[in-house]
């Protein structure tokens, strides 16, 4: 299975030879809902077969389509879904990702990859992790405003204090002086006349010291989102004190997971952390635009901007969700050609520009409409 994070760049800007084929739908996670994930998928395949004997032969369309009759013949990959589904293939590409959001039913066909619903979610300013955290193990979930799941560890973040310590007991007469300054800089300090309280401690600080650095190197750099700590009031200072991760939050919930009665419960208290920063990120990009635009290095034009984000000079480029302008980039002068997605080499305009700034080194950030502050479905701050 792919992940957004690792695989989402991964041959999918620069190596696809046409055709290239989007298909994404939404799941269900639970019975008996689910049991239809199969069947709308068959159907969606079909559509891909359609489109692709506009332009193709049999011959031609048929090991483009293999990938995708064997991922509708595991079971088991059906009976273990999440809220949406995206499958990108081409000639020695396939790539699946199951995703913690609904995604409108939409099948491509074109020379580009359609991936636009997985800037969104790559892109978009509300996405986080939440760190479960107690002496004894560790858990990590990812979710956003809409859901929250609990996703595997990198092989080399331990999660429990057995994983991290192995068989190395603490002296069972030593105690700790110190956490070590802001940033985990400080090594503890140990002197005599501990008893088991004291022992535990020692042993929780150097736990908490090697997940802060897995969590750091495998999850937070990796994605750069922000990490919320999950775990009771007692342990919130702990870490916070000895954490070098600069994505984790200064507020925490003041519960551990396992105490809550449902995942959802648990995506409640994190979004009550998350919506003031993700509210606030919304507010300075509009205000950020606003003052480039009068300034003369923003702009809100479709051509213009294309022609911008070809010649490398976007810096961050702002697309309303959920919003679809037919048409292909000229990835050489920016010039659109605009027609109809039905059309089996024609993509979403704006799905094109988010890629071609992505590559050119800009920020893409996906925009609820309520929030966008233009009605063309795109704004750009330029460099210069």
């Amino acid at each position: 299975m792919n992940t957004l994070d690792k695989d989402f760049a991964a041959d999918l800007m620069d190596n696809c030879a046409p055709p290239c084929l989007s298909l994404y739908q939404t799941t269900h996670r639970h019975y008996p809902d689910n049991q239809q994930n199969r069947i709308r998928f068959g159907n969606l395949v079909k559509a891909l077969e359609t489109s692709l004997l506009q332009q193709h032969s049999k011959e031609e369309v048929r090991p483009l389509l293999e990938p995708f009759l064997a991922l509708a013949d595991d079971r088991d990959f059906w009976n273990h879904t999440l809220d949406g589904l995206a499958v990108l293939g081409a000639k020695g590409i396939f790539r699946v990702f199951k995703l913690q959001r609904p995604v409108a039913e939409l099948v491509v066909v074109a020379d580009s990859f359609h991936t636009k619903p997985l800037m969104r979610i790559l892109q978009s300013a509300d996405r986080y992790h939440v760190l479960g955290l107690n002496r004894h193990e560790i858990k990590l979930f990812e979710g956003n405003r809409d859901a929250l799941c609990e996703i595997q560890l990198h092989h080399d973040v331990p999660r429990t204090l057995k994983d991290a310590l192995g068989e190395e007991l603490t002296d069972p007469h030593s105690t700790v002086a110190s956490y070590g300054g802001t940033g985990g800089s400080q090594s503890p300090m140990h002197h005599g006349h501990g008893g088991k309280k004291a022992e535990i401690d020692i042993d929780a600080v150097r736990f908490f010291r090697v997940i802060d650095r897995g969590i750091l190197e495998h999850h937070s750099q990796p994605s750069g989102l922000p990490l919320i700590l999950a775990a009771l009031t007692e342990h919130h200072h702990m870490f916070h004190e000895l954490s070098a991760n600069p994505f984790l939050t200064d507020k925490s919930i003041d519960i551990h997971p396992d105490s809550l009665s449902s995942i959802d419960k648990l995506r409640e208290r994190a979004w009550q952390v998350m919506e003031p920063r993700y509210l606030a990120r919304l507010a300075t990009l509009v205000e950020e635009f606003g003052n480039a635009k009068s300034k003369g290095r923003g702009d809100d034009d479709m051509a213009q901007v294309a022609r911008a984000v070809v010649n490398g000079r976007v810096a961050t480029l702002l697309i309303e969700d959920h919003r679809e302008i037919p048409g292909r980039i000229n990835a050489e002068t920016g010039d659109i050609e605009y027609d109809n997605l039905a059309h089996p080499e024609i993509d979403d305009a704006l799905d094109d520009l988010g890629l071609l700034a992505l590559k050119m080194g800009g920020q893409v950030v996906i925009i609820p409409t309520e929030r966008m502050p233009t009605t063309t479905g795109i704004a750009a701050i330029y460099r210069y």
